[in-house]
């Protein structure tokens, strides 16, 4: 279904709901009952960012093909110690 958008001179615009492709190019107003011719506007065409295409499509593909792992993953490893000796010798919070 798509919705299109029809103006009315009296009582201003509004929207129809039908199938694609079957628009007339006027409809009757559903206020005043008078006829209302359509008026086009450009598609809604978005195009998304590639990282937020790629997080949809690994949500969708994980929602029928669950990932398969071998083993639980690692813990995730602390912060490395600093390379300089003296900074064990500052106070700790």
């Amino acid at each position: 279904m798509a919705i299109y958008l029809y103006r009315c001179a009296e009582c201003g615009p509004f929207d129809v709901s039908r199938p694609i492709g079957t628009a007339g190019p006027s409809e009757p107003c559903a206020s005043c009952a008078g006829e209302a011719p359509r008026v086009f506007t450009p598609p809604l065409v978005a195009r998304t960012s590639r990282p937020l295409a790629r997080a949809l499509d690994a949500q969708e593909a994980g929602a029928h093909e669950p990932r398969v792992v071998e083993r639980v993953p690692a813990a995730p490893r602390g912060p490395a110690p600093p390379a300089d000796p003296r900074h064990a010798l500052l106070p700790r919070p």
